[in-house]
């Protein structure tokens, strides 16, 4: 199966995205009917596989499901009338914790229900996009910010209008549609101790200020980076117009230290063995492999699914058709993971971790 691309960052992609039907998951072939598979069947078997373990579909995860149950309430909360300013959302979270597929996910099931209720068109005929969505680049200026809202929307002189006459053009982009919640994603890009960086966050104030539109952020470390103090410092950082309409939410990873925090985990690995299509797939798969999971992923829900992803490539090229210790021993992921891996493997040896929920037992160790 040969994939469908394209870009979120334009409407066209966004409606594919929003639209796209549940993806049609293979059937599950024993070892015996796989072996019995003609080559070229048996190629198009694993592509369909490949495909599938690539893009099965979002894990709502407690800590999914507690951002997006927040995004409702600051979104549906967020329908003052044009003269008052809407609060923003901002999830500010380490790489490899499901920023953006948060954001995403859930502004696709809000778009969703605004095309449901209101229809395709706008009462006077234009398209209906309810939402908009652009990402940041390191080099963002105010002028290419204003751009890319109106590249988004297909607006035809995006390409050669002043920064002015851009943010007036993305004004009107966003009163035609009818859009009401705008993502600016990366957000970690912007620093406003720079001219330029605080000449952007400047205008995400006047966005909000003049677009009638909730806003929702992702970023890495972006109190750290002083965005909410608008890079003020001391006394000054009271000032900032940013620190009182931001909602800052987190996306913590997994932990294992606490009774919940394990069966938290447990859940996802549940969740994950229900959707994997091996011919030699077998139950507790996954969360017999608790340990070893947690050691090589610490509890990252981008780490664990690019582990599982791989290791079903592997599994599958190899012929061994499950998951096993050994096989993903031969899988590299993210540099941060193999280096955090060595000291949860001393833990996890000397009996001071374990993964597996107190009424579950004790789990088999990585080389079981």
């Amino acid at each position: 199966m040969t994939a469908v691309l394209y870009s979120l960052s334009r409407k066209e992609g966004w409606r594919r995205y929003v639209e796209a039907p549940a993806r049609e998951r293979p059937g599950h072939l024993p070892p015996g009917q796989l072996k019995r598979l003609g080559g070229a069947a048996r190629e198009q078997y694993g592509e369909a596989r490949h495909d599938w373990h690539a893009n099965f579909g979002i894990l709502r995860t407690p800590q999914l499901a507690a951002v997006h149950d927040e995004l409702e309430v600051i979104v549906a909360a967020g329908r003052c009338d044009p003269d008052r300013v809407r609060g923003a959302a901002v999830i500010d979270a380490l790489p490899g914790l499901g920023k953006t597929t948060a954001v995403n996910s859930f502004a696709r099931g809000f778009d969703r229900d605004q095309i449901r209720r209101h229809g395709p068109l706008t009462g006077q005929g234009h398209e209906r996009i309810p939402v908009f969505r652009v990402g940041l680049t390191s080099n963002t200026t105010l002028r290419t910010l204003n751009r890319m809202i109106c590249q988004f929307y297909g607006h035809p002189g995006a390409g050669r209008a002043s920064a002015a006459q851009l943010a007036s053009q993305a004004v009107d982009c966003v009163l035609s549609c009818e859009s009401r919640v705008g993502i600016i994603d990366d957000l970690h890009f912007i620093d406003p101790r720079r001219k330029d960086g605080l000449d952007v966050s400047n205008h995400l104030k006047w966005l909000a200020n003049e677009l009638p539109v909730t806003f929702l952020y992702a970023g890495v470390g972006l109190a750290g980076r002083g965005l909410f103090a608008e890079g003020l410092t001391g006394q000054n950082a009271a000032l900032a117009q940013t620190g009182r309409r931001w909602t800052r939410l987190e996306l913590p990873p997994f932990e294992i230290v606490s009774e919940q925090g394990r069966r938290d985990w447990q859940g996802l690995l549940k969740a994950t063995e229900r959707q994997l299509v091996l011919a030699r797939a077998r139950p507790r798969m996954l969360t017999q492999l608790a340990d070893y999971l947690f050691e090589r992923t610490t509890g990252h829900i981008g780490s664990f699914i690019t582990l599982i992803t791989r290791g079903c490539v592997t599994a599958i090229r190899s012929g061994q058709e499950d998951l096993t210790a050994p096989l993903l021993d031969r899988v590299r992921i993210d540099e941060a993971s193999e280096q955090a891996r060595r000291q949860l493997a001393a833990a996890f040896t000397a009996g001071r971790l374990s993964a597996t929920p107190a009424a579950h037992g004790r789990p088999r160790t990585a080389a079981t």
